[in-house]
């Protein structure tokens, strides 16, 4: 391994010391018995010019320490820029598709590998004005989407049909809607209600009128009042191989649901018949038909 500057030049002051040592033995012994007060004089400045040759050792080690410092710091700068400016690029090679109506943008593809296959808008209705409460972004594994598909419907179809969308929401396959916050005065307790009343009346709708407010409640219920929500927040709702009902929020994981009724209602929202937003449910069964 290659010494490094402050190595060499402590090896030197060490050197150094020892040559003035061994100079100040050989003052001290012919002193020995000697009452000439010109060698005890020769002998202290020997002492003095030993101690100042050490101290400029000191020094000069200092300086090369904080030389080879410099160094790795420069080094590790150089390295850190260089992780930077490859972070950028790839999020650069990230292809992302904007929501018109909101401006948000959503990758064309998640870190594990689902595609987006629609995006759309989410409105509430105050006070007689639709009001924009979120963008969305609808992912799913399309390879799996295109097994069932093939297997369930067979041939081409020319439009998406109703029989198409069941075939999804009644499926396991892995889904993924990303929602994006854009109304900036949502709280975490408007969400919590929003999503009941949603999944609540699409629970209904699925099993002939019956309510099930506390299945519906599992999915958001236990996610904290002090999670802050504000324009541009991510909540991600994933149905999972097995009828596991996955939420997000802000990238921590609130709750995990096994429940095939509840997986079939949160899809249903968006490709059932009162569907949140029809022209993103049109655009995933564009999707769908170019799987065949």
């Amino acid at each position: 391994m290659a010494t490094t500057a402050v190595e060499n030049v402590t090896a030197k002051a060490e050197a150094l010391v020892l040559q003035k040592a061994t100079a100040i033995g050989e003052v001290a012994k012919e002193n020995v018995g000697c009452e000439n007060g010109t060698k005890v004089a020769e002998d202290q400045n020997a002492i003095a010019e030993l101690a100042k040759e050490k101290m400029n050792c000191e020094n000069r080690t200092k300086v090369a320490e904080a030389e080879e410092l410099s160094d790795e710091r420069v080094q590790e700068d150089k390295e850190k820029t260089g992780n930077e400016v490859r972070k950028e690029e790839a999020k650069e090679d990230i292809a992302v598709e904007v929501e018109p109506k909101t401006g948000v943008s959503f990758p064309v593809k998640l870190n594990d590998g689902k595609q987006l296959n629609c995006v759309g808008l989410r409105k509430k209705s105050m006070l007689g004005l639709g009001i924009k409460i979120y963008g969305f972004g609808i992912y799913a594994d399309n390879e799996k989407l295109k097994e069932l598909l093939r297997s369930k419907i067979g041939k081409a179809l020319a439009k998406a049909t109703k029989e198409m969308y069941q075939t999804v929401i009644d499926s396991d396959a892995g889904m993924t809607v990303r929602i994006v916050i854009v109304f900036s005065n949502l709280t975490m307790s408007m969400v919590k209600k929003n999503f009941d009343e949603g999944l609540g009346a699409s629970i209904k709708k699925l099993t002939g009128g019956k309510k099930n407010d506390e299945l519906a409640n599992k999915v958001m219920g236990h996610a904290s009042e002090d999670i802050k929500l504000t324009s541009g927040s991510v909540i991600e709702i994933s149905r999972l191989p097995g009828y596991t009902l996955q939420a997000r929020v802000m990238d921590q994981v609130v709750s995990n649901v096994e429940s095939e009724l509840l997986c079939k209602a949160y899809i249903h929202m968006y490709l059932g018949d009162d569907a949140f937003d029809k022209d993103a449910k049109e655009k995933l069964g564009m999707s769908l038909l170019s799987l065949f």
